[in-house]
């Protein structure tokens, strides 16, 4: 690789960091709690666990936790019941203003063993939403998602043409130097290059699979507006009305269905998920894996009985298994402790990158001629290595 290319990928390594330094640092810092977001609710107590009931092994009625629901909540809807993937002794009630309505009003907890109210998470309240916010689209709507979208791709550039210039920089000294008696700017140098190419892998994953999740709603748009309007189209104007069925017969007509799955979450009818007159039921696998995948059911609002069931397409599958990824999510607390290492290691590159740039800026003359001094052997020494190799 001849000095001239070396130079060209530095410029590229420059501006692409310049670009995306700054949004890369806010999505970093905000990214560190969401890691523990379930954790963090619960020390806080936004959510609690259900009681020990030693030997009680029957379930509640559906029917009867969704009608505790409403009447608790008169003038609002039931959108959604879900089930509480990390507590099986949990059932949530979502609540909107109407049944069109996009945004849940309330999350209602129930056991799902006595059919007891447990709790009311609070929606859009404390620092986490904030932080939530933040992190997805900088309170500017999608706009604001696919803004932080391309600089997560930008950010991809960046860790590209870093690999590149990885080796001519470092191809004179051992893998993990850091060279503590020379400058303060060569030291942060070496801590640069070190944490880079140390949490290489993990920042491609996290910032490929970040990139991705910011088209999460045109991607659930997309899907609605094509197979999910087909398969309530295919099946509309079949009931005689719209009054509701048993919702515990709905779920036990899924888990029938489906035994090697189980209920997600149930979308209730008039959302935007479900027709006027069918439930959409949303079931996942038990394995680690297939836990993170959904698969569509579409149920008659009167008779209960599965009518339609599809495998979700290809791109609205990629989304699902990089959302969990994003966050560490498929290996419990040690997983999520190891990308919180990550994520602080990547900060440090961030922070770093950004101060070594700005002492280049503002540096004394003597430090700056230093450096050219260093790339330019750098340059020269790689060079000479592929001269002889030929």
């Amino acid at each position: 690789m001849t000095s001239q290319i070396i130079n060209r990928w530095y410029l590229v390594h420059k501006w692409t960091s310049l670009i995306c330094t700054m949004f890369l640092l806010l999505l970093c810092v905000t990214g560190l709690p969401l890691i523990f977001y379930h954790e963090i609710d619960h020390l806080i107590g936004n959510t609690v666990e259900a009681p020990e009931l030693p030997g009680v092994t029957a379930r509640a009625n559906l029917d009867m936790i969704v009608d505790a629901a409403r009447s608790r909540r008169p003038n609002e809807v039931v959108q959604f019941l879900a089930s509480d993937a990390d507590d099986p002794h949990v059932w949530w009630v979502s609540f909107g203003e109407t049944a069109t309505a996009e945004d849940v009003s309330t999350s209602s907890m129930f056991d799902a063993r006595t059919g007891d109210f447990l709790h009311d998470y609070p929606i859009d309240q404390g620092v986490m939403p904030i932080l939530w916010r933040l992190h997805v689209d900088m309170f500017a709507g999608l706009p604001g998602s696919l803004f932080l979208g391309a600089m997560g791709l930008v950010f991809l550039v960046t860790i590209i043409s870093g690999i590149v210039l990885y080796a001519p920089f470092m191809r004179k000294l051992p893998f993990g130097s850091v060279r503590w008696e020379r400058s303060l700017r060569t030291q942060w140098l070496d801590l640069h290059n070190l944490l880079g190419i140390a949490t290489v892998m993990w920042a491609l994953v996290v910032g490929g699979t970040g990139a991705i999740n910011t088209l999460a709603t045109p991607i659930f748009q997309q899907w609605q507006s094509t197979e999910l309007a087909e398969m309530i189209a295919a099946n509309q104007g079949q009931l005689s009305g719209a009054t509701q069925g048993s919702v515990a017969q709905v779920v036990q007509a899924v888990q029938e269905m489906e035994p090697d799955w189980e209920l997600s979450f149930l979308v209730f009818p008039g959302n935007q998920f479900a027709g006027p007159q069918h439930y959409t039921a949303f079931i996942r696998g038990k394995t680690p894996l297939t836990s993170k995948l959904l698969k569509p059911m579409l149920i008659h609002v009167q008779t209960g009985q599965v009518v339609d069931s599809r495998d979700l397409p290809w791109y609205v599958t990629v989304l699902l298994l990089s959302q969990p990824l994003h966050f560490g999510d498929y290996g419990g607390l040690p997983l999520k402790l190891i990308w919180a290492l990550l994520d602080i290691f990547t900060i440090i590159v961030l922070g770093s990158g950004l101060y070594l740039w700005m002492r280049k800026s503002s540096g004394s003359i003597e430090d700056q001629v230093l450096v050219g001094m260093e790339v330019e052997k750098s340059f020269v020494h790689s060079t000479s290595s592929q001269k002889s190799s030929l």
